[in-house]
Protein backbone atom coordinates (compact mmCIF):
# COMPACT_ATOMS: atom_id res chain seq x y z
CA UNK A 1 0.00 0.00 0.00
CA UNK A 2 1.16 3.62 -0.81
CA UNK A 3 1.55 6.01 1.51
CA UNK A 4 0.06 9.79 1.07
CA UNK A 5 -0.63 12.65 3.08
CA UNK A 6 -2.82 15.04 1.02
CA UNK A 7 -4.95 17.32 1.93
CA UNK A 8 -7.65 20.18 -0.04
CA UNK A 9 -9.91 22.79 1.17
CA UNK A 10 -12.94 22.39 -1.38
CA UNK A 11 -15.81 24.95 -1.92
CA UNK A 12 -18.65 24.41 -4.52
CA UNK A 13 -21.69 26.66 -5.23
CA UNK A 14 -25.39 25.03 -5.49
CA UNK A 15 -27.14 25.90 -8.46
CA UNK A 16 -27.79 29.57 -8.98
CA UNK A 17 -26.86 29.95 -5.43
CA UNK A 18 -29.96 28.92 -4.21
CA UNK A 19 -30.70 28.43 -0.57
CA UNK A 20 -30.94 24.51 -1.16
CA UNK A 21 -29.03 23.65 1.87
CA UNK A 22 -31.74 23.52 4.70
CA UNK A 23 -31.22 22.98 8.26
CA UNK A 24 -33.89 19.76 7.63
CA UNK A 25 -31.59 18.22 4.85
CA UNK A 26 -28.14 19.20 5.74
CA UNK A 27 -27.36 16.24 7.64
CA UNK A 28 -28.47 13.89 5.29
CA UNK A 29 -26.39 15.49 2.66
CA UNK A 30 -23.02 15.93 4.79
CA UNK A 31 -23.24 12.45 5.74
CA UNK A 32 -24.00 10.97 2.28
CA UNK A 33 -20.99 13.01 0.92
CA UNK A 34 -18.84 11.79 4.26
CA UNK A 35 -19.95 8.23 3.22
CA UNK A 36 -19.67 8.56 -0.59
CA UNK A 37 -16.32 9.95 0.29
CA UNK A 38 -15.15 7.11 2.79
CA UNK A 39 -16.27 4.74 -0.29
CA UNK A 40 -14.20 6.14 -3.10
CA UNK A 41 -11.29 5.73 0.38
CA UNK A 42 -11.22 9.30 0.50
CA UNK A 43 -11.06 11.11 4.24
CA UNK A 44 -13.78 13.99 4.82
CA UNK A 45 -11.49 16.05 8.14
CA UNK A 46 -14.68 18.68 8.21
CA UNK A 47 -17.38 19.62 5.74
CA UNK A 48 -19.87 22.57 6.96
CA UNK A 49 -21.43 25.19 4.90
CA UNK A 50 -24.29 27.95 4.53
CA UNK A 51 -27.54 27.55 2.25
CA UNK A 52 -25.78 27.96 -1.00
CA UNK A 53 -22.65 26.70 -0.72
CA UNK A 54 -20.55 24.09 1.18
CA UNK A 55 -16.95 23.84 2.01
CA UNK A 56 -14.97 20.59 2.33
CA UNK A 57 -11.73 19.95 3.78
CA UNK A 58 -10.30 15.90 2.49
CA UNK A 59 -7.48 13.96 1.71
CA UNK A 60 -8.15 12.39 -1.83
CA UNK A 61 -5.53 9.55 -2.59
CA UNK A 62 -3.16 10.17 -5.90
CA UNK A 63 -4.81 8.07 -7.46
CA UNK A 64 -8.03 9.63 -8.16
CA UNK A 65 -8.05 13.44 -9.65
CA UNK A 66 -9.05 16.16 -7.60
CA UNK A 67 -11.68 16.87 -10.57
CA UNK A 68 -13.05 13.14 -10.31
CA UNK A 69 -13.33 13.05 -6.80
CA UNK A 70 -15.51 16.27 -7.52
CA UNK A 71 -17.45 15.04 -9.78
CA UNK A 72 -18.33 11.91 -8.24
CA UNK A 73 -19.31 13.56 -5.07
CA UNK A 74 -21.41 16.57 -6.85
CA UNK A 75 -23.45 14.31 -9.21
CA UNK A 76 -24.11 11.35 -6.62
CA UNK A 77 -25.40 13.70 -3.64
CA UNK A 78 -27.44 16.01 -6.09
CA UNK A 79 -28.62 12.21 -7.60
CA UNK A 80 -29.09 11.00 -4.23
CA UNK A 81 -30.85 13.86 -2.31
CA UNK A 82 -33.39 14.32 -5.68
CA UNK A 83 -34.29 10.58 -4.74
CA UNK A 84 -35.38 10.62 -1.37
CA UNK A 85 -38.94 10.37 -0.40
CA UNK A 86 -39.45 13.63 0.75
CA UNK A 87 -37.80 15.67 -1.70
CA UNK A 88 -41.04 15.58 -4.46
CA UNK A 89 -40.15 19.13 -5.05
CA UNK A 90 -36.56 19.78 -4.40
CA UNK A 91 -34.90 19.95 -7.90
CA UNK A 92 -31.35 19.78 -5.73
CA UNK A 93 -28.03 21.15 -7.78
CA UNK A 94 -24.81 21.88 -7.97
CA UNK A 95 -22.93 24.73 -10.03
CA UNK A 96 -20.14 23.30 -12.35
CA UNK A 97 -17.35 24.99 -11.08
CA UNK A 98 -15.61 24.67 -7.60
CA UNK A 99 -12.54 25.97 -6.27
CA UNK A 100 -9.57 23.77 -4.34
CA UNK A 101 -6.57 25.07 -2.29
CA UNK A 102 -3.76 22.39 -0.87
CA UNK A 103 -3.40 22.43 2.84
CA UNK A 104 0.31 21.28 4.31
CA UNK A 105 -0.25 19.39 7.39
CA UNK A 106 0.45 22.43 9.63
CA UNK A 107 -2.67 24.42 7.81
CA UNK A 108 -4.76 21.26 8.60
CA UNK A 109 -6.52 22.16 11.91
CA UNK A 110 -6.92 25.79 10.97
CA UNK A 111 -8.87 24.73 7.30
CA UNK A 112 -11.13 22.59 9.80
CA UNK A 113 -11.65 24.81 12.16
CA UNK A 114 -12.92 27.72 9.61
CA UNK A 115 -14.73 24.80 7.95
CA UNK A 116 -16.73 24.02 11.27
CA UNK A 117 -17.16 27.68 11.89
CA UNK A 118 -18.90 28.54 8.68
CA UNK A 119 -22.21 29.31 9.77
CA UNK A 120 -20.45 31.72 12.11
CA UNK A 121 -18.24 33.61 10.17
CA UNK A 122 -21.02 34.08 7.60
CA UNK A 123 -22.85 35.53 10.59
CA UNK A 124 -20.38 37.88 11.79
CA UNK A 125 -18.55 38.65 8.62
CA UNK A 126 -15.55 37.21 9.29
CA UNK A 127 -15.48 35.13 6.17
CA UNK A 128 -12.01 34.81 4.15
CA UNK A 129 -12.78 36.76 1.40
CA UNK A 130 -10.73 34.14 -1.35
CA UNK A 131 -12.22 31.07 -0.05
CA UNK A 132 -15.95 32.26 -0.30
CA UNK A 133 -15.70 34.19 -3.68
CA UNK A 134 -17.87 32.29 -6.25
CA UNK A 135 -16.17 32.77 -9.73
CA UNK A 136 -18.54 30.53 -11.76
Amino acid sequence: MAFWRTYYHLIWSTAARQPLITPDIEPELYGYIIGKSDAMGCIVHSINGIEDHIHIVASIPPKIAISDFVKQIKGSSAYHMNHLPSSLDLAFGWQQSYGVFTLGSKQLETAKNYVDNQKKHHSEGTTIKLLETDDS
